[in-house]
């Protein structure tokens, strides 16, 4: 099982929020990709790849970020010799590739033919989520189909379904349907899916198929991971795994609500695993 960390956004809000900060220790943030800021006593993405390395069928793990970035990725990996770092070769927000085309990006560059977890480089969890209760649970929907991917969700307020991609599904959890930012009248949902998601092998080649059948649309319509996780839904067997919640690292309000929490609080080798 591979990994693939997405870590090549540029942060444009919390850029924005960082320069316009009247504290020095935000403002001395500025210029830090939101998967390197410090959470607690570690970069925020050290937790993600701490818990994988102590599994030992999650160990090859990909970190695609971009050319403005690379640098201090490829510095903050010297600590991780099992961490591949790949430049996407954009070099601004306006010129990115979007989330899908990075995956696809690591998927063709290393030949990846194999199931692949893929999770948001500025995301963490509430601490009561556990990597290995994930994992075991995609291992039994694999050996009993092994065309079977695996999402989280957690419930959101109403007012909040315009923010996230919601999950409709039947009484097996099944994904019947991935509804991006509805309004709260658009659905009876309530299940925020955050990117987080286990593919299987055969779902891989597919993110080729979906980009192919995108290539002519604008970026708006295949950047997101929730955007190809919604084209997949009605070809592929999409199950969720409930989580009780998550922190999306974008404005520095986010950010700080999420530092709080985990300072002084979790022991990283013992976070996710």
């Amino acid at each position: 099982m591979k990994v693939i960390i997405l870590a090549a956004g540029y942060g444009t809000r919390l850029l924005k929020d960082l320069q316009e900060a009247n504290e020095e220790q935000y403002t001395k943030l500025t210029g830090v990709p939101k998967p390197l800021l410090p959470i607690g006593k570690f970069p925020l993405i050290s937790y993600w790849v701490e818990a994988l390395q102590a599994r030992d069928e999650t160990k090859d793990i990909f970190v695609v970020t971009n050319d403005f970035y690379y640098t201090k990725f490829k510095e903050w990996a010297k600590n991780y010799p099992s961490v591949k770092v790949l430049n996407d070769g954009t070099s601004s927000n306006e010129k990115r590739l979007g989330a899908v085309s990075c995956i696809q990006l690591v998927i063709e560059r290393f030949r990846i033919d194999d199931h692949i977890v893929v999770i948001g480089g500025d995301t963490l969890f509430y601490e009561d989520f556990h990597l290995q209760d994930v994992l075991e649970k995609y291992e039994t929907l694999h050996e009993g189909n092994n065309q079977a991917n695996l999402v989280l969700s957690y419930n959101c307020k109403e007012e909040e379904t315009r923010k996230y991609g919601i999950l409709e599904t039947d009484e097996n959890q099944r994904i019947t349907a991935l509804l991006e930012k509805p309004s709260p009248t658009d659905t009876t949902s309530r299940q925020a899916c955050p990117c987080f998601y286990v593919f299987s092998k055969h779902t891989v080649p597919l993110v080729k198929d979906f980009l192919m059948e995108k290539k002519d649309a604008p970026i708006g319509e295949k950047d997101a991971p929730g955007l190809f996780l919604s084209w997949l839904v009605i070809r592929k067997p999409v199950y969720c795994h409930p989580i009780s919640g998550r922190f999306d690292v974008g404005n520095l309000e986010s950010y700080i609500k999420c530092n709080e929490y985990f300072k002084n609080k979790i022991n990283i080798p013992n976070y996710l695993q």
